[in-house]
């Protein structure tokens, strides 16, 4: 048996304009619209898809799965998405890699890191 992530699907109570933020924020397209209750987003080529689903009644509280996204210019990409409507939740660090924690418009937490971070350390023989 073998299973592959097809889609990550996003509750919310307005799919559409939360589809078109992250749309433009991964140069992704909407490829579904269902008439605005199942919205969904075509990003890179093999990626799964993204989706949107309209709830009378999100989750509450900090999402339990989030989006891990990476960048060759973490600090020019977290300043162009909290331009176009994410908040600064933190900075993170740990020894040899940062990213940084960010909230799109419905407050779903997801976090930028740049590709090249990381670094073996250094081990003691």
């Amino acid at each position: 048996m073998s299973l592959a992530v097809g889609m990550i699907t996003v509750d919310t109570l307005q799919p559409m304009p939360l589809a078109t933020w992250w749309a433009e924020a991964l140069g992704g397209r909407i490829v579904q619209e269902n008439d605005g209750f199942f919205v969904v987003l075509s990003l890179a080529e093999g990626a799964p898809l993204l989706a949107f689903q309209q709830v009378d009644d999100p989750t509450p509280g900090k999402n339990r799965i989030h989006l891990d996204l990476t960048t060759d210019d973490r600090e020019a990409e977290v300043e162009r998405l909290i331009a176009a409507g994410a908040t600064k939740i933190a900075d993170r660090e740990m020894p040899g890699f940062g990213w940084v924690t960010l909230a799109d418009p419905d407050g779903n937490q997801f976090c930028v890191a740049g590709q090249h971070e990381a670094e073996v350390p250094p081990t003691d023989v």
